[in-house]
C-alpha cells in the first residue's frame, strides 16, 4: 500500500481551507488550487489565521504553526497535482464543474492515484463516469470544521472498488487520524440528509411561533447536548449550503420532508448566509465569532 505523502486539494473555500491545515498538520505535503492567486492567496491567510488562533489558545507553538505553513504549497493548474498520491476536489456543489475537474484529474494523476470529493449531497457515480478509472473515485465527506470533528463518511459509488475504499480506510484512520464510516451512495449521504432535516424542522417550528431562535438553540444545545443548536449549526454551515443541500434532496426524493423552509429561502435571497456573510439567525464578526 503505497504511503500517501503528497496530497493534491482543489478548491480553498471554508471546508478546502480547512482540510489543507488538517492535512499539513499531520505531516503531508499539500498542493493548493484555487481558481485564481488572489484567491489562494486569501485561503493561505485564513489557515494562517486559524492557526493564530490556537496559538493564543497554547493548543500550538509557533515552530509548530511555521511546520505547517510550509507544508502548504499553492498551484495554479490542475497540472501540478500529478505527482500527488490522493486528490480531494472540494469545490462548491456544482456537477458541471465537479465533473469537468474528475475528467481533468483522470488525465493528470497515475491511474492508481485516488481521486476523492467531498461532496455532501452529489453523486459519486455520476462524477466517476467522466473518468477512464471511475474504480478510483471515493467520496471522502468531511463535517465543519474538520480540525475539531473526527468523522469522515467514506462514500462508495457504483464502481469504487475494495481496494481504493481499503486504502481510503487506513488513509483516514491512521494517516489523518479521523474516524471513517462507510456509506453508500445515497444523496446526502448520512449526515447531510439527517443534519439538514432537522435544520429545517427547526425553521418550520420558528415559522409556526412555537418558540424564539434563542430558546429553540437553547433547548436543543443544553437539552440534548449539541455543540450548536440547528440556526447557529446553519449559520457556520452557510445557509446557502443548506438550501442546496435540501433542494437536492427534495428533487432526488421527492418527499415532501425535504421541501426547505420559507424563512431558509428568504434569508438565502437577502444574502443573509450565517457567519460567512457576518449575518444569519444571529451576528458574526470577521473571523466567524458570533457578537
Amino acid at each position: 500500500m503505497t504511503a500517501v505523502r503528497k496530497a493534491g486539494v482543489v478548491g480553498a473555500g471554508t471546508m478546502g481551507q480547512g482540510i489543507c491545515e488538517m492535512l499539513a498538520f499531520n505531516g503531508l505535503e499539500v498542493y493548493m488550487v484555487e481558481q485564481d492567486e488572489e484567491k489562494l492567496n486569501q485561503s493561505l491567510g485564513m489557515i494562517e489565521q486559524s492557526l493564530d488562533k490556537q496559538m493564543e489558545r497554547w493548543a500550538l507553538t509557533s515552530a509548530e504553526k511555521k511546520l505547517v505553513m510550509n507544508r502548504l504549497n499553492k498551484a495554479a493548474e490542475l497540472s501540478e497535482l500529478a505527482d500527488c498520491e490522493l486528490v480531494i476536489e472540494t469545490i462548491t456543489e456544482d456537477l458541471d464543474r465537479k465533473r469537468d475537474i474528475f475528467t481533468q484529474l483522470d488525465q493528470i494523476c497515475a491511474p492508481d492515484v485516488i481521486l476523492a470529493s467531498n461532496t455532501s449531497t452529489l453523486s459519486l457515480t455520476e462524477l466517476a463516469s467522466v473518468t477512464a478509472h471511475p474504480e478510483r473515485v471515493i467520496g471522502m465527506h468531511f463535517v465543519y470544521p474538520v480540525s475539531k470533528t473526527d468523522l469522515v463518511e467514506i462514500v462508495r459509488g457504483l464502481k469504487t472498488s475494495d481496494e481504493t475504499f481499503n486504502r481510503t480506510k487506513h488513509f483516514v484512520e491512521n494517516i489523518i487520524h479521523k474516524n471513517g464510516v462507510m456509506v453508500f451512495e445515497s444523496p446526502g449521504f448520512v449526515t447531510t440528509r439527517l443534519i439538514c432535516l432537522f435544520i429545517n424542522e427547526a425553521m418550520h417550528v420558528l415559522e409556526e411561533g412555537v418558540a424564539s431562535v434563542n430558546d429553540i438553540d437553547s433547548a436543543m444545545r443544553i437539552g440534548y447536548s449539541f455543540q450548536h443548536g440547528p440556526f447557529e449549526m446553519a449559520d457556520r454551515f452557510g445557509l446557502d449550503s443548506v438550501l442546496a443541500a435540501l433542494e437536492r434532496m427534495f428533487r432526488e426524493y421527492g418527499e415532501l420532508k425535504y421541501r426547505p423552509s420559507f424563512i431558509l429561502k428568504k434569508m438565502v435571497r437577502a444574502g443573509q448566509l450565517g457567519a460567512k456573510s457576518g449575518a444569519g439567525f444571529f451576528n458574526y464578526d470577521k473571523d466567524g465569532v458570533r457578537v
